[in-house]
């Protein structure tokens, strides 16, 4: 089959792999019908490269249609439409009983003093291969893949459960907006525009989004969320109080995580690590590595004293400097973590399937590409050129030019 294979740093190929095969009873194969990139796969493409092979296939936010299931998977039959949620968890253990999937037992990578496997992503998270190729083994398949209606609608009404949607769903959920509160969104590529939306959709009375891309800017303003241009604000947390009788935001959900603009100094080291050989890259980072935190500390600065930090945005330093005196003065709660996928499906699966698109799922994808130009589109996603927002890469297209989403 073709899957999309990292190489070096920001050297992705579609490659031809073996097919995947039925390896344990509780597995599934899926042929995949959509396949999403992740601002998360860009850390893998540009910084994370010491834990990760050449070969390796990459992708965690992928959809189609089961082709075979092993013995033991009695939920789900060959030709079950389906999501397949980023993080592989058993739903029976300790973790996943309360709520904790992305902590699965069964799945831990313990060596790494990680959580639950993840599909496409490094061997911290068990170098499970990913779902960006055309065929997808799926480990704990009686218990990980959402089945989805087939009923003619676009794989992106349903496709976003993989990742997007439980992800800002958590998000809003641990930033515990006060009814009628000021939630505040650093960051508005597809996570930040869904946690604006969902806050708005859950009753908040203001969501200011922050970014500094034309398009990410408009396309939240489409959705009702009052948004502040970084490129025009001097003062991020003072622009921020003037919107709030002074005080600061009620909650501040961080979208952004190691990916920040700014911090130079963190943003040459992390460069830096990329070029190191993987015997000395990956003490360094894992001991040493810092992350440039221009949006956790602008998060920090921004909530009002007795408010909510909720970070769904990743972070990989193992020596982050923080600002614990102003932490600690401000009596400011934190939460943070993977998405525990499957914990959300029964809340959002009915607001992607309601015709209304009250989440607006049918408005995020700006690009939809064969699986073929996936090399390129990386690269445009993270230089956000071309409008882009959100790539969904079709394994089944011929290779063209790109299919932009209506506006």
């Amino acid at each position: 089959m073709r899957a999309l294979t990292w190489q070096g740093r920001e050297d992705v190929r579609v490659e031809d792999v073996p097919d995947p095969q039925i390896v344990e009873p509780t597995d599934a194969v899926v042929r995949i019908t959509s396949t999403a990139i992740c601002g998360s796969d860009l850390h893998l493409y540009g910084v994370l490269g010491a834990f990760i092979d050449p070969g390796d296939v990459l992708g965690h936010e992928p959809m189609g249609v089961v082709e075979e299931v092993g013995a033991e998977v009695t939920n789900l039959r060959p030709g079950d439409r389906v999501v397949v949620p980023f993080n592989i968890s058993c739903g029976t253990c300790w973790m996943c009983r309360r709520g904790l999937q992305s902590q699965c037992e069964t799945t831990q990578t313990r060596a790494e003093s990680k959580g639950a496997a993840l599909f496409g992503y490094t061997k911290l998270y068990g170098q499970v291969p990913g779902g960006q190729a055309e065929y997808l083994r799926v480990p704990q398949a009686q218990y990980g893949p959402v089945v989805v209606p087939d009923d003619g609608e676009p794989d992106e009404r349903y496709l976003y459960l993989s990742d997007v949607v439980p992800t800002a769903w958590q998000a809003v959920e641990y930033a515990g907006v006060p009814a009628d509160g000021t939630v505040l969104v650093l960051g508005l590529g597809p996570i930040g525009q869904m946690c604006a939306r969902i806050a708005r959709h859950r009753g908040a009375g203001a969501v200011i989004g922050v970014d500094l891309v034309p398009e990410r800017l408009a396309m939240a303003r489409r959705h009702g969320v009052d948004v502040l241009d970084l490129r025009d604000v001097d003062d991020l947390p003072e622009a921020v109080r003037e919107r709030t009788s002074g005080r600061g935001a009620d909650a501040v959900i961080d979208a952004v995580g190691m990916e920040a603009h700014g911090a130079p100094v963190a943003g040459a080291l992390q460069r830096g690590a990329g070029f190191l050989p993987d015997a000395v890259a990956r003490p360094f980072i894992e001991k040493a590595g810092v992350d440039r935190l221009a949006a956790l500390r602008s998060a920090i600065s921004s909530v009002r004293r007795g408010g909510t930090v909720s970070l769904s945005g990743v972070y990989g330093g193992a020596a982050d400097p923080m600002p614990l005196m102003e932490m600690f003065d401000k009596q400011l709660t934190f939460r943070m973590g993977q998405a525990n996928v499957r914990r959300w499906i029964d809340d959002v699966l009915p607001l992607v399937s309601d015709p209304a698109d009250p989440l607006g799922v049918l408005d995020l994808r700006t690009h939809r590409l064969p699986l073929e130009a996936a090399p390129e589109a990386y690269a445009m996603f993270q230089k956000k050129t071309d409008g882009c927002v959100k790539v969904v890469l079709d394994p089944a297209a011929r290779r063209g030019p790109a299919a932009a989403a209506a506006s």
